[in-house]
């Protein structure tokens, strides 16, 4: 049983584990009828109708995934689960089908000697807000439209939208009207809109009690299954308008398309055209294009018989003349006096989340994780034990921009860093960061949720030509970040229906490690696999003592790897070597001490002397 000690996983043994593996999976994020995919319009406001049952595969197909997923060595599982998926149909009324369907999927994963952890996904709140997680009703419980966000720039759908999806558009939905409401009401609104009642019941506790609840049916219909370790609280909240000092003036973090301001936003989905300005997400960063006017039919993002919220709890009015008012600028950046920000927000929601999910599994590690821009967890109060710092981070102009090259990278400041060792440096310092300041003012680890590359580099060129060495050196870049830091990780992401003209089935994107079209031979595990020369490379499962030191060189094939032993600890460590990458075998040099070796278990397991404190083990093909 995987638990925490300090910065550290430990097992049963005492000894400290380091966690590898993958998030399942990127379709999960839609159903899969009557809509499979955000792309197709057809029934896709058809919200209460629709099954994620088969999400991330058919169980008829589970052995073939598992089967490879335990042969590249990622063992461990951020498995994907969305409030929608569990609540679709309406307030409480959660799909069995899928539940025992999820049942199953962890089950058999267990039998595979696969760990998991639940991830309730989100992505800008809902699939009919441009993204995944929650279900439609929550957005019609609040008063809002989902057929008018269009028009009304409230958020930019891809099912709306059509194709071709503006690349990394999605992301902007955070500051658009729908998405910013939600989770402003979710998270905050007790104080932020008090006068916005669902059923009676104030819209925070009515949301937030739903969804913990729907992911409560999750932790009691998979109580016992003893690979499954935790919890995720919700990935990558937002604070939606928490924090806005001034409606006129958002600082977005991430301008692209159209762009109106917070007051702009809620007066276009009043029904007010806007003039907004036009951004583009370009190689010298960010820039103005223009501007854009916006809803010129005056339609709202409001059902008939319902008022804007932010009008209801006074935020805005109009005046005789039938114009519109800002009356609270500062409304959302303070609370009777005081400064507030997200946190104060979102640590009240994780401990009630917390205390839900250890009602029903007492032992279930919390994964934690607050906005993905923000670069570790604030202090907080309650008992860190149990709980696992799990932020994302991303090589960023892979991501954004599609593009790799091994002389330039963007770092998290946006700043542009060049040469192949600068940039090493640079992201293993900055996970560096991550892990050390939580450690030290926390005392929990980190595993890094989210993690990956778009292979879809160069407009997919590699599709075509059957070239990955981009995509190869990419990943490579960002494993060893990991390696770099000792970090447990789980890559994003293993989908089982990639594919070459919808990627992972959602928004555009194409991360998956695995793609059916790039599969030649099925009683081959390793077909369809992509950049494995990366991805598949040997580490630590379980150490007897402290690591001190991994690297794996790709292109040579060795890995080498250091660590200070434990005295308390007398089972043997245990490391991952991959037939992948020594399809004819390996040779191990040591410090001291003896191996075994488990070709077929792809396991070498060191058993240590005592007669010195540091060990080390290198590993080259035969």
């Amino acid at each position: 049983m995987i638990h925490t000690d300090g910065p550290w996983f430990k097992d049963e043994h005492g000894r400290t584990r380091i966690l590898r593996g993958v998030n399942l999976g990127g379709s999960s994020k839609v159903p899969v009828r009557p809509n499979g995919a955000t792309h197709l319009r057809e029934g896709f406001f058809d919200h209460r109708h629709v099954s994620f049952v088969g999400r991330p595969f058919p169980l008829a197909e589970a052995d073939e995934h598992l089967a490879r997923l335990r042969a590249w060595g990622l063992t461990f599982l951020r498995f994907l689960v969305t409030w929608e998926a569990i609540e679709h149909a309406g307030p409480s009324i959660y799909d069995e089908e899928y539940l025992d369907y999820v049942y199953e999927v962890a089950r058999k994963a267990g039998d595979y000697g696969i760990t998991m952890f639940i991830d309730p996904h989100q992505d800008v709140w809902s699939r009919f807000s441009g993204g995944d997680g929650a279900p439609g009703w929550t957005l019609e419980a609040v008063g809002l439209d989902m057929t008018h966000f269009a028009e009304t720039g409230a958020a930019i759908v891809h099912a709306t939208h059509g194709d071709p999806f503006p690349r990394m558009i999605w992301p902007t939905n955070n500051t658009k009207l729908a998405a910013a409401t939600m989770f402003t009401l979710f998270f905050a609104g007790n104080d932020l809109a008090p006068r916005t009642l669902i059923d009676g019941e104030p819209a925070q506790e009515y949301l937030q009690r739903h969804y913990i609840d729907a992911i409560v049916e999750v932790a009691r219909r998979l109580q016992g299954l003893p690979n499954v370790v935790g919890y995720d609280t919700l990935n990558e909240p937002s604070r939606g308008l928490i924090g806005c000092a001034d409606l006129d003036d958002w600082g977005a973090p991430l301008k692209a398309g159209e762009s109106p301001t917070p007051w702009q936003a809620i007066l276009l989905g009043a029904g007010y055209p806007q003039e907004v300005e036009v951004w583009a997400l370009q190689r010298i960063g960010l820039r103005r294009t223009g501007t854009r006017q916006l809803n010129r039919q005056g339609v709202r993002a409001w059902r008939d018989g319902c008022e804007c919220v932010w009008r209801e709890n006074g935020v805005w009015d109009v005046d005789a003349a039938g114009r519109p008012q800002l009356l609270r600028p500062d409304h959302f950046g303070r609370v009777n006096g005081r400064r507030v920000g997200f946190v104060d927000y979102y640590y009240p929601f994780a401990e009630r989340f917390s205390r839900a999910i250890h009602a029903v599994d007492p032992d279930a590690l919390i994964f934690e994780e607050v906005e993905p821009e923000t670069t570790a967890l604030p202090a907080a109060a309650p008992e860190r034990t149990g709980r696992v710092h799990a932020p994302h981070w991303y090589d960023l102009a892979v991501l954004l921009f599609k593009e790799f090259s091994p002389w330039l990278a963007v770092n998290v400041n946006g700043h542009i860093v060049l040469g192949p060792r600068r940039i090493r440096r640079s992201f293993a310092a900055h996970l560096g960061r991550l892990r050390d300041d939580t450690t030290a003012r926390l005392g929990m680890p980190t595993l890094i949720g989210e993690f990956g590359i778009a292979f879809d580099l160069r407009g997919g060129r590699a599709y075509r030509s059957g070239d990955y060495r981009a995509q190869v050196a990419a990943m490579d870049r960002s494993m060893r970040a990991l390696d770099d830091n000792l970090l447990s990780g789980t890559l994003w992401n293993y989908t089982a229906d990639n594919s070459n003209a919808r990627g992972d089935q959602w928004n555009g994107e194409d991360l998956s490690i695995f793609s059916r079209d790039q599969q030649t031979d099925r009683a081959n595990i390793n077909s369809g696999g992509r950049a494995l020369q990366a991805v598949v490379r040997p580490y630590p499962r379980a150490v007897a003592g402290e690591p001190l030191r991994m690297g794996f060189d790709h292109k040579r094939r060795v890995f080498e790897f250091e660590f200070r032993h434990d005295p308390a600890v007398s089972a043997p460590s245990e490391l991952f070597v991959p037939n992948y990458q020594y399809p004819t075998g390996y040779h191990v040099d040591v410090s001291d001490g003896a191996c075994e070796f488990d070709p077929a278990g792809q396991t070498l397991t060191y058993r240590h002397t005592t007669t010195r404190e540091r060990h080390w083990l290198r590993i080259r093909p035969a």
